[in-house]
Formats: C-alpha cells, sequence, structure tokens
C-alpha cells in the first residue's frame, strides 16, 4: 500500500483584514488548512515549519501530529523528511488557503502514479498553493518557496517537460482580492470565517 503524507507548510503571510491581527489571522488560515487534513482519508497529515514557526505549528497540531521542523519555508526539505519517515508520497500545500477542497489535493496527489511531480497553482501571482512528488523526490526538482513556485519554473530543470503536471489552480488568501472570492457556501474554513464576522 501507497503511503502518503500531506504536509501544510507554514508560509509567510504578510496581510491581515483591517483590524485582525496580523499572526491571529495567520494562525485562523493555517488551523483550518490543517483541520481540513482531518478528512482526508488517501493520506497522513504533517505541519512542516521553521524554527522560528515551531510554536505556531505544536499551538495548531493535534494530538500526535507529524511537525517536520525544515531550515527554510520550500518543498525540498519536507520531501527530504517525509522520505525519512518511510512515505512514497508527499504533497506540500500553503497553510493560507484555508478552504481548500479536499478534493484539490485529491488531484494533486493523484497524477503522482505515472508522473514525478504535479502541481497546483495558487492563483493569479501567487505561486503554487501546493506540489506533490513521489518520493525520494526527483534529483532534478529545484527547491523553492511556493510565493515564487511556478510549473513553468519547475519544468525547467526536468528531463522532460511533462514530467511535471498541473492539477487544477486553488487561490491563497494573499490580500483583498483572494478575500472577496470566499465563498461562505463552502464548508469548513471556520476559524478564518471567526474573524471575518462570520
Amino acid at each position: 500500500m501507497v503511503r502518503r503524507v500531506v504536509a501544510v507548510l507554514l508560509v509567510p503571510v504578510e496581510w491581515s483584514p483591517p483590524g485582525v491581527d496580523l499572526r491571529v489571522w495567520r494562525s485562523a488560515l493555517a488551523e483550518d488548512v490543517v483541520d481540513l487534513l482531518a478528512r482526508l482519508a488517501q493520506a497522513e497529515a504533517a505541519i512542516a515549519a521553521t524554527a522560528e514557526d515551531r510554536k505556531l505549528a505544536e499551538e495548531i497540531a493535534w494530538p500526535g501530529m507529524r511537525i517536520y521542523e525544515v531550515p527554510a519555508a520550500t518543498y525540498l526539505p519536507v520531501f527530504a523528511a517525509a522520505a525519512a519517515d518511510g512515505f512514497d508520497q508527499a504533497a506540500v500545500i500553503a497553510g493560507d488557503a484555508p478552504d481548500v477542497p479536499g478534493m484539490i489535493l485529491g488531484k494533486l496527489l493523484a497524477p503522482l502514479d505515472g508522473k514525478a511531480v504535479a502541481v497546483a497553482p495558487g492563483g493569479p501571482g501567487n505561486g503554487l498553493m501546493g506540489v506533490a512528488a513521489g518520493l525520494p523526490a526527483p534529483e532534478w526538482l529545484a527547491d523553492h518557496d511556493l510565493d515564487s513556485a511556478s510549473a513553468q519554473l519547475l519544468r525547467r530543470t526536468a528531463p522532460q517537460p511533462g514530467d511535471v503536471t498541473s492539477t487544477p489552480e486553488w487561490r491563497r488568501l494573499r490580500g483583498p482580492a483572494e478575500l472577496a472570492s470566499l465563498d461562505p457556501a463552502l464548508e469548513g474554513w471556520e476559524n478564518t470565517r471567526a474573524l471575518l464576522g462570520g
């Protein structure tokens, strides 16, 4: 049986809605993503964080949840840690997409049976929402943070462009424009919703 892990990467968050403390906002976004993983049947869940974000990771983790401490908020160290834990496949997703549906995460993992790497764009100008790979990660896969990465950038070092496949995008909450696109009808994102007044 293929062992999979989905790790929420605590990415930098530099914007919060007016009147909402940035740290509280960042914590709510990440906690909602972590809570979503509780419903994933096909993968285990983890949090990846730098040393300075370790405390936040411990605050939002469920009991017994893996926390991978990484030197930088990029995906390759997370893949290395997951491979060392015996996982066959891993996905790293941004901790600022609180309403991402489980279906999007499933589609990020699905191509790994035939492709080396899969990416989910994070919406216009917002890097990647997630990146997934078979483990150990391919040697040609260059390391990037999710803010600056793109499918095109990852394809540059791939033996063939088709080695990196794109899956449906899901926007990250990076500013006011994305905030306006939140769908109140979608389930989940309770912590973020509460900060926005329901």
